[in-house]
This record gives C-alpha cells, structure tokens and sequence, in this order.
C-alpha cells in the first residue's frame, strides 16, 4: 500500500497550538489541569500540547501517562499518577487517531471513578468510524475514510507527519 501524507509537520505544530488554545479557553477558569495521554503516541501528543499550553497560559498542567491494553481494553488500566492527583481538576484524554472510539471510552471509563470539575477529549485525527458513542472534544482533522485505510501518525525528531495507507 502506498502512504498518502495528511498532515505534514508544520500542519500538525499548527494544529497543536490550535488545539492548545481551544483546551485554555475551555479551562481559563482552572487553576490546575490534567493532560491524561494514551501511552505512546496519545502520551507524546499530549506533551506537545501540554508544552504549548505552558507558553501560553498561567495554567499548571500536569501530564499523566494512560496505560491501556489497545487489544483488551477491558484489562486493567493504569496510569502515572494517582487518582487523588487528578480528582476534581479538570482533565483531558489525548490520543493522536480516533479509529473505533474502543480506547478512548475505555480510557474515559477510567476516569469516571473520581469526580472532575471537567472532562474532555483530544486527537489529531478523527476517522469518523466510530462503534462507541464518543466524539473528540478537540480534533486537529476530520478525516472520513474506508474501514480498509489505516491512519499512522509518526511522532519524529526529523519531523511529525500523519499519512494514510
């Protein structure tokens, strides 16, 4: 199969600092806030907006790596910081492609045990194929594909791209 690029790394730090923005307007009234990143790539996009967010706002963001099984989701989850860290502050759970919406609701399961002030939820790509009723508060791109083309996002210290194959 062939690589169609959808996002170049300009495009994807453009829509980072977008998204940054949008997560500080939705907060602005937060002292501290939570960046909970599916671990991988969901973790390494959320440290990019966290680092933007930092540059941009008086917000404390914590970051908190979110340790799913993609392939048992239903297995025990765990994260990098305790869950009194992240009671009653706002939160949002970062992965870099909505596929099904099976990690992302399983990664909002988890946190539904503590209350928040807030919860929201951020990608950089959305397929639009979801079987779970879950949408991404946040989003870089739409993009509707067939169920057969699969979405890569490459996080690289020569530069981030996300194609299509």
């Amino acid at each position: 199969m062939s690589q169609n690029i959808i996002l170049n790394h300009q495009e994807i730090e453009f829509k980072i600092k977008r998204i940054a923005y949008q997560i500080y307007e939705t907060f602005i009234d937060e002292n501290e806030i939570i960046i909970a990143g599916i671990h991988g790539n969901g973790s390494i996009f959320a440290n990019k907006i966290a680092s933007v967010l930092k540059t941009i706002s008086p917000l404390k963001v914590i970051l908190c790596d979110v340790i799913i099984d993609k392939k048992n989701p239903q297995a025990t989850i765990t994260t990098s910081v305790d869950k009194n860290v992240y009671q009653n502050k706002g939160l949002i759970l970062v992965d870099d492609v909505l596929n099904s919406g099976t990690t992302l609701i399983y990664g909002v399961r988890h946190f539904l045990d503590v209350p928040h002030t807030k919860f929201k939820t951020a990608v950089l790509v959305d397929r639009n194929h979801k079987k779970y009723p879950i949408k991404a508060d946040f989003k870089g791109i739409s993009l509707s594909t067939s169920l057969l083309e699969h979405v890569q996002v490459v996080f690289d210290e020569k530069g981030d791209y996300a194609y299509l194959e």
